[in-house]
């Protein structure tokens, strides 16, 4: 199966937050896709997630790597979400109390996604989801990733 990777840079601004939800919806909508709105209302939300987990935590740019499926007609297979950041630091995956208003984020994408992990990249790290829609599609050959570790700082949820 063909695989297509989309790519937007992101600057150290938290408004681009924004920006980059708006250019993933019409990433993820687009003919060919095989993608439906419910799956792409997860995948805007993970985005959304990661992105500003980045950004507000390096104070620096990222990059966000979409890859999904490309073969028209095909059903759709796994889509995997990517932003790499400035950070050497890895994540850490808090619980928030009730009354905490940050804290969730990746809490959220472990819930919504099948696989979730990071690793080392350049002077920083990726931290990358799967979701197979309708629980239907296998993996794809991606390289072996780390799980996330106990230690490191905590990555808030934010819009």
């Amino acid at each position: 199966m063909q695989v297509l990777q989309v790519q937007l840079d992101v600057g150290a601004d938290p408004a681009e937050v924004g920006r980059a939800r708006r250019w993933a919806r019409s990433r993820l909508t687009g003919p060919g896709t095989g993608v439906d709105d419910a799956l792409a209302d997860t995948l805007i939300l993970i985005v959304s997630e990661l992105v500003t987990n980045a950004v507000v935590h390096t104070g620096s740019p990222a990059v966000l790597r979409i890859q999904l499926p490309a073969a028209p007609g095909c059903p759709p297979g796994t889509v995997r979400v990517e932003v790499a950041d400035a950070s050497a630091h890895p994540p850490l995956q808090r619980h928030a109390d009730r009354e905490e208003t940050n804290g969730r984020g990746l809490e959220l994408v472990d819930g919504l996604a099948d696989r979730w992990g990071w690793q080392p990249e350049g002077e920083g790290k990726r931290i990358w989801c799967e979701i197979d829609p309708h629980g239907a599609a296998p993996a794809p050959d991606f390289e072996a990733d780390a799980a996330p570790e106990a230690h490191g700082y905590a990555l808030p949820q934010g819009f």
